[in-house]
């Protein structure tokens, strides 16, 4: 087993992500089809949302679950239902363009035919190329928008161009229409990018260089791509473009020993500058290493290992330490969440 895992795969997000989706898909299936998705998922109602976790393969399995259940690819996230094949179609147009500029093109104006309520505007100026989430006319600007419906449009938008050209592309922007929620740390583990809210509309932004590239992929690749979807592109993978990433990267190497001088050193920084930098994010060397000590934690009980062994490794001075701080980060204990996880360890963890 390896001591250290890969980050895009033991990255968790708080549940309250995740709301805005389950809503909408309660919203247009069965109450017996919407149990049987969170039960596929191993989801449950928490009683502290604030605390409890998913991981990337219990939103796949959400995805799945629901987007076939449902009939609808995007789970009732926009007011017209996404019908199944959606995504295929969308791929298979892209595969055949000139460019990864005249793909995405093509997927603007597949989801501006299917799409009542926005449009994409799809803009190239100076050396960006951005994609925005604009409101049709006559939809109020006051409207509520679904957060988990607009980060998925962006995040879908990032996979797909990403895929298209073989490795997962950089970003230069991602930016939200809506206020900066409490679950906003979670965009780290989604995007490449430091993420803006409160903006006039949704909208990721490219190096314009990237649109020449050559589309990289054949319709041999698509079974798989589509067979996975969204576990390939759901969370980032990328450590150079993400500060937080950086920093998980560097305390992993590290065995999470290493300080907040050691990292600025590593980043080429100094202390001061970085804590600056993560104060204009919101967030503290502190909390990232807590963070990644508790996705750390949560793999490895999900994978058997032993409390003690665990504390050890996630660089704790004993096992009743550890326990004191797994009740804070996710209001459980880790024999209680073993036993809770237990039914779905090994499920997906590896695929």
């Amino acid at each position: 087993m390896e001591r250290f895992l890969d980050n895009s795969r033991i990255s968790t997000v708080s549940f309250s992500l995740i709301e805005d989706l389950l809503r909408a898909i309660q919203g247009i299936a069965s109450d017996e089809d919407y149990q049987a998705c969170l039960k596929r998922a191993g989801l449950s109602t928490p009683a502290d949302a604030r605390l409890s976790r998913v991981s990337r393969d219990q939103i796949v399995e959400l995805y799945q679950a629901a987007s076939r259940m449902t009939g609808d690819e995007m789970m009732g996230l926009w007011s017209r239902p996404i019908r199944s094949g959606a995504l295929k179609q969308i791929c298979t147009s892209m595969i055949g363009a000139s460019s990864l500029g005249a793909a995405m093109f093509r997927m603007v104006t597949f989801w501006n035919l299917v799409l009542d309520d926005y449009q994409l505007h799809l803009e190239a100026r100076e050396e960006l190329v951005s994609l925005a989430i604009r409101p049709r006319a006559g939809v109020s600007d006051d409207a509520e928008v679904n957060r988990f419906g607009h980060m998925l449009l962006l995040k879908l938008t990032h996979g797909l161009a990403s895929w298209l050209s073989g490795q997962e592309l950089s970003l230069v922007r991602v930016s939200f229409v809506f206020p900066r929620p409490t679950f906003a740390s979670d965009y780290s583990v989604l995007f490449p990018v430091e993420v803006d809210f409160s903006k006039d509309h949704s909208s990721i932004a490219f190096d314009r260089r990237l649109w020449s590239r050559s589309v990289q992929r054949t319709t041999a690749d698509l079974h798989a791509f589509l067979t996975r979807a969204p576990r390939d592109w759901i969370f980032t993978t990328s450590q150079d473009h993400n500060l937080t990433r950086r920093i998980r990267a560097i305390l992993q190497s590290q065995s999470f020993d290493v300080t907040l001088d050691d990292t600025a050193n590593a980043l080429h920084l100094t202390p001061r500058t970085l804590i600056r930098h993560l104060q204009s994010q919101n967030t503290s060397f502190q909390a990232i290493k807590d963070d990644l000590r508790r996705d750390v934690a949560i793999a490895k009980l999900r994978e058997g290992l032993a409390v003690e062994v665990i504390a050890e490794e996630t660089g704790f001075s004993s096992a009743s330490t550890f326990h004191r701080a797994f009740r804070r980060w996710t209001g459980d204990v880790p024999s209680s969440f073993r036993r809770d996880v237990a039914p779905r360890v090994g499920t997906s963890a590896n695929n």
